[in-house]
């Protein structure tokens, strides 16, 4: 075990992309706090953090949310109406 201080944080997710990462910590059996350091980890080190049965899983996830988002969205993602008034 590595001992680490975290943090609570406050952050804005785009809603189906949360609902799916919810999903796969609930199918991990992990919090959704464990699954994004260790995709982040992964991600910091160029690694795929998932295997193939995984993958798999989240595309049924995103099947069920309508998460339709891609990695070349990223930084082209904008605030609708809806979510600026609530």
């Amino acid at each position: 075990m590595v001992p680490v201080i975290r943090v609570q944080t406050g952050v804005r997710i785009e809603a189906r992309l949360l609902k799916v990462l919810k999903g796969l910590a609930e199918y991990l059996d992990c919090t959704l706090g464990d699954l994004l350091e260790g995709m982040v980890l992964h991600a910091f080190e160029r690694e795929h953090p998932f295997d193939e049965p995984t993958v798999a899983v989240i595309e049924q996830l995103k099947r069920v949310y309508g998460l339709d988002l891609r990695a070349q969205d990223s930084h082209r993602l904008t605030e609708s109406e809806a979510s600026l008034a609530g």
